[in-house]
């Protein structure tokens, strides 16, 4: 079973958008750190402070999220709201086609 959700959301202010930043930066060093096989994930910052979350999820409903489970996304999400201009826009999203190459 293959996932893709697309996230996208504004941060209050810059200083938000900073605290978001770390907040996601620990995510990403816990999944390096842990190596999950079964999903790929991409952050971006917009210039405008906004974010966009591109997950792509190769497992069921009943087995783990490996974002999701992280120690960090769980303070990621602490006062999440706090740091938001308005709600959350998360969508499924079909694959089209993809080249993938080291990024960062």
């Amino acid at each position: 079973m293959q996932k893709r959700l697309v996230t996208r959301y504004a941060t209050q202010s810059s200083e938000a958008a900073d605290e978001n930043q770390r907040r996601v930066e620990a995510v990403f060093e816990e999944l390096a750190a842990s190596q999950p096989d079964n999903v790929s994930y991409i952050v971006l910052r917009l210039a405008d402070d906004s974010f966009v979350h591109v997950s792509f999820h190769d497992h069921t409903d009943d087995e783990v999220n490996p974002i999701a489970s992280t120690a960090a996304f769980t303070y990621f999400q602490q006062d999440h709201a706090d740091r938001r201009d308005g709600g959350v826009d998360q969508q499924t999203a079909t694959l089209v086609g993809s080249y993938i190459t080291t990024i960062g």
